[in-house]
């Protein structure tokens, strides 16, 4: 189906996610100015002029490469929040988060990510996520498999036996009834922890560094590459009422990516049992 969009040609949209990140992040990467640097709606929550700029850059290039698709970016629907409904149309969308990891971004480390993915009428066709400054291409197309630098990824079932190792919405982004409702993760044979860059943490999922992540928000440009990235990989996503998570929002919340599908079940297990 992916076909029908792009040709076949995905290299086209990983050359313009690497001159986005070249021309509009990388310079930036260490070298913001403080008034490059905005709240949005608290201090843990910031926008950069990379992001900005850099979202701008997708924007064209991305829609050039497909005529009449369209953008739904973190910047954009911050900026109008009816920008949102495109997810939900006929046009072929390109999910964007330009800096996934901004605070990590702010502070000078490699933690961060540029997040794509095209999705037609709420399917994810492919995602793309990369990591500049570790020099990490990630790719999945649907009914095509995943892979990390042309390398397929195929993490398996975890060790049995072993701890599962889950990394969760960070406090510093999560209400006091999401805190509660994640603190069912505290418990023996699981190692929870804070999680950093969404993506990263997908990545991890589908590289078989963890076993699966669990998020109290839906913004589609946080999980819709990782989704992809997971599930192409052999894993699953699981809402709390253990239907799919839909890109277009209206989750039972949390919910969970695994590694399987079985751990992804007693993942959202846990997550039940605290209602």
């Amino acid at each position: 189906m992916i076909d029908d969009y792009l040709a076949g040609d995905l290299s086209a949209v990983e050359e313009a996610i690497r001159k986005a990140a070249a021309a509009e992040i990388m310079p930036r990467h260490r070298q913001l100015a403080a008034h490059e640097i905005v709240q949005k709606s608290g201090p843990h929550d910031l926008v950069t002029t990379a992001d900005r700029l850099a979202e701008e850059h997708l924007t064209a290039s991305l829609t050039a490469l497909l005529p009449g698709s369209v953008v739904v970016g973190e910047e954009a629907v911050h900026a109008d929040p009816s920008v949102l409904a495109a997810l939900g149309g006929d046009a072929p969308v390109w999910i964007v988060d330009p800096v996934d990891g901004t605070r990590q971004f702010v502070r000078g480390e490699a933690g961060f990510c540029t997040l794509v993915a095209l999705a037609v009428r709420g399917e994810v066709l492919a995602s793309w996520t990369y990591a500049p400054v570790l020099d990490w291409m990630a790719t999945a197309v649907k009914g095509r498999g995943a892979r990390l630098n042309g390398e397929r990824l195929l993490p398996g079932p975890p060790e049995p036996g072993a701890d599962l190792r889950v990394a969760m919405s960070h406090p510093d982004y999560t209400t006091d009834d999401q805190k509660r409702a994640l603190l069912v993760l505290d418990t023996p044979g699981v190692r929870a922890r804070p999680c950093g860059s969404a993506g990263l943490e997908y990545l991890g999922v589908a590289r078989g560094d963890q076993e699966g992540v669990a998020f109290s928000w839906e913004n589609a440009w946080d999980h819709a590459a990782g989704l992809l990235l997971v599930t192409e990989a052999g894993g699953a996503h699981l809402t709390l009422s253990g239907k799919e998570f839909r890109i277009a929002g209206g989750n039972a919340m949390p919910f969970t990516a695994a590694r399987t599908p079985e751990t992804a079940e007693r993942i959202r297990a846990l997550l039940a049992s605290s209602g």
